[in-house]
């Protein structure tokens, strides 16, 4: 994998890879913000206009984040023809597979997703008729997103051990 700074020449045109990565890692926060503060607003407020908002925050999320688990899963399957990939490096970044400072800010982003989910969730069990269910619990989707974002970022930029032949 190149390092920071280099070019990969890609369909004979070059590409600076660590502005692709820096891509997925700035999806990923901006995705967590914007879920952070739909699900807090509408946690806070609790209308039925927000609580659509937040909920369509959601599920959108959540959308892009099956579709770039199943891509990062496909690329992830190919890679492995010539790289030892695991799952714990795909999807938690484990291992060595990025660098700290992304490690940190998309496991970061993960977690947020998740403690923003079981918060705003928690802090709304009722919906406004007062019957139990909430429309916030739609959160609990959201870290969909974070996973397909790091899987993505493994997939293409992660570094992985070679594999060895076989005997």
């Amino acid at each position: 994998m190149a390092e920071h700074g280099e070019r990969l020449i890609e369909k004979g045109t070059a590409v600076d890879v660590h502005r692709t990565g820096e891509v997925l890692v700035r999806a990923d926060v901006v995705g967590t913000v914007l879920f952070g503060a739909t699900a807090v607003l509408t946690a806070a407020v609790f209308t039925t206009p927000l609580q659509w908002v937040a909920a369509i925050t959601a599920l959108v999320l959540f959308a892009i984040g099956v579709f770039s688990f199943l891509w990062s899963y496909w690329n992830a399957v190919q890679r492995s023809r010539q790289d030892e990939i695991s799952v714990l490096g795909l999807y938690f970044l484990a291992g060595g597979v990025a660098p700290r400072r992304v490690r940190n800010v998309m496991i970061g982003a993960l977690v947020a997703q998740v403690a923003l989910a079981v918060a705003t969730a928690f802090l709304r069990l009722d919906g406004p008729d007062g019957k139990p269910g909430s429309s916030l619990a739609l959160g609990f989707l959201v870290p969909m997103f974070g996973f397909g974002m790091n899987g993505l970022w493994a997939a293409y930029h992660g570094r992985f051990p070679s594999r060895q032949p076989a005997g």
